[in-house]
């Protein structure tokens, strides 16, 4: 009777690259493409955190002008001027906001572009 599992004639070591070769062809077909869920959760958590930085300079700025009217007793002018001046700093830190989101959505789309995902090269970024 004959051995069940006859030991191959290749070397051990060429088997096994066999083998990782046959199992990354399986995991590629496999694995799951990046769920565009995680894409939409992060857009509405820039949405929502615009909206409380808005609020949130038209409070301070409220506050503030509220505060100094009810102590020098100019009441409405401060409030009205330290509301819209936080309106203003709201404004100002949406597009911050805005922008450092756009800055990581190209280095993103540039790290796709490139070979082998690493940085371009000053040299190549005009070209």
């Amino acid at each position: 009777m004959g051995d069940p599992f006859p030991v191959s004639e290749k070397p051990q070591s060429e088997r096994l690259k066999a083998l990782e070769a046959r199992l990354n062809a399986v995991r590629a077909r496999t694995e799951p493409e990046k769920p565009h869920m995680g894409e939409h959760y992060s857009q509405a958590q820039l949405a929502w955190r615009m909206v409380v930085e808005l609020v949130a300079g038209l409070g301070i700025g409220f506050a503030i002008g509220y505060g100094l009217d009810s102590l020098l007793g100019t009441r409405p002018w401060l409030m009205v001027v330290f509301t819209v001046l936080g309106f203003i700093a709201g404004v100002k830190t949406m597009i911050r906001s805005a922008a450092e989101m756009q800055r990581k959505t190209d280095a993103a789309g540039m790290a796709e572009q490139t070979p082998g995902g690493g940085p371009v090269d000053e040299n190549e970024k005009g070209t």
